[in-house]
């Protein structure tokens, strides 16, 4: 298996994300140039993106990607799924043969719904008992990962630098609303399939750059609450993270930075009682899911995207805006690629999340 090279690139990995709030339909071709041109900040290890809005025949169903390292897996894991899901569509997932992919799994993806029977007899919504299958499969199917479960949304990830990635899954092909992607230069972790970014859960998708510090302590508390982080990667927690706190605990996506990104006990004791009283009760009950290190992460959900820095902005994060579209990146060059003559270009405050909604009305 491939491992990370002898040098060491503190500030490596890339990120970039698109998002149209009029909910315009692009095809990859702008995130596959904009990822480009950050190429020094990965080392073919890892490259990934994801895409919202791609699948409306089918928006109402769960789209599974899934990797099968054998047939084996591939059995048993079809096993699971069709005993749990009314399943109307299962394929490989279309990709174009490259020198530079190697190594690939076997990559199907499924779209389905769970059967009523099922949830009834679980007394689980639907969410909960997709999470729950995820975690199932990729814990106890040795040889097989899901790695997407959203609906109307597709991750797709491999071992390698992304504009290769994103040429070899085709997404020219594909047209969406937002797009992320990631370059990745592992420092803790090999590069494998599985472990490149984006890391879904549901809708939620995260692509990262940073390392952080708190990881053990993260994943002891969110695996109290069913969530199994098999990876050993920082980016599965913060996922994890993420849907427990949104989903589970009803917070809105600005609370959720501030339990990720919580403000300084200094900087709280100078706010007013009001807010004062807010994060304090954030910070005391969620204190494990607090992210410490250098990070800046693009956060996509159904109808939306978010971009956070860490408190004291230890990795590069720029924005930018024109007309509706919102661009975001590690580098400045990676939205000029997209849009060369933004109205706006700024760099987001630590630990002040940038949230992007498409408009009132708009439907994806």
């Amino acid at each position: 298996m491939q491992k990370e090279g002898a040098i060491r690139i503190p500030s490596g990995c890339a990120i970039s994300g698109v998002f149209s709030r009029s909910g315009g339909m692009m095809n990859g071709e702008a995130i596959i140039r904009s990822i480009s041109t950050m190429h020094d900040r990965s080392n073919g290890l890892g490259g990934g993106f994801a895409a919202y809005g791609i699948y409306p025949r089918s928006k109402d169903l769960y789209a599974f990607h899934v990797f099968y390292d054998s047939v084996r897996a591939k059995d048993e894991c079809e096993k699971i799924i069709m005993s749990n899901f009314d399943v109307t569509i299962a394929e490989k997932i279309p990709t174009r043969e490259m020198p530079e992919i190697t190594d690939e799994p076997a990559i199907w993806r499924y779209f389905g719904l769970p059967f009523e029977k099922l949830l009834k007899d679980t007394r689980l919504d639907e969410k909960e008992f997709v999470a729950r299958f995820v975690v199932k499969v990729n814990t106890q199917v040795q040889g097989a990962y899901v790695f997407s479960s959203g609906k109307n949304m597709g991750v797709f990830k491999a071992v390698g630098f992304p504009e290769d990635v994103g040429r070899y899954y085709r997404l020219e092909d594909y047209e969406g609303y937002c797009w992320t992607a990631h370059g990745r230069y592992p420092t803790n972790t090999p590069g494998w399939w599985g472990g490149a970014h984006p890391f879904a859960m549901l809708d939620y998708s995260i692509v990262h750059n940073g390392e952080i510090s708190s990881y053990d302590a993260n994943r002891r508390f969110i695996e109290m609450f069913g969530y199994k982080c098999t990876l050993l990667t920082d980016t599965e927690a913060i996922t994890y993270i993420i849907d427990y706190l949104n989903r589970k605990q009803h917070l809105t996506l600005e609370e959720c930075a501030q339990v990720i990104a919580a403000p300084f006990w200094s900087e709280i004791d100078r706010m007013t009682e009001e807010e004062k009283k807010k994060f304090t009760y954030l910070r005391n009950v969620f204190a494990s899911l607090l992210v410490t290190g250098p990070f800046s992460i693009l956060l996509g959900f159904t109808g939306g995207i978010m971009a956070l820095n860490d408190r004291l902005k230890l990795r590069s994060m720029v924005a930018g805006e024109k007309g509706d579209m919102f661009y975001v990146a590690s580098e400045e060059c990676a939205i000029r690629e997209m849009e060369p003559n933004p109205e706006k270009i700024w760099a987001p405050k630590g630990g002040e999340p940038v949230i992007v909604r498409l408009n009132e009305g708009v439907e994806v």
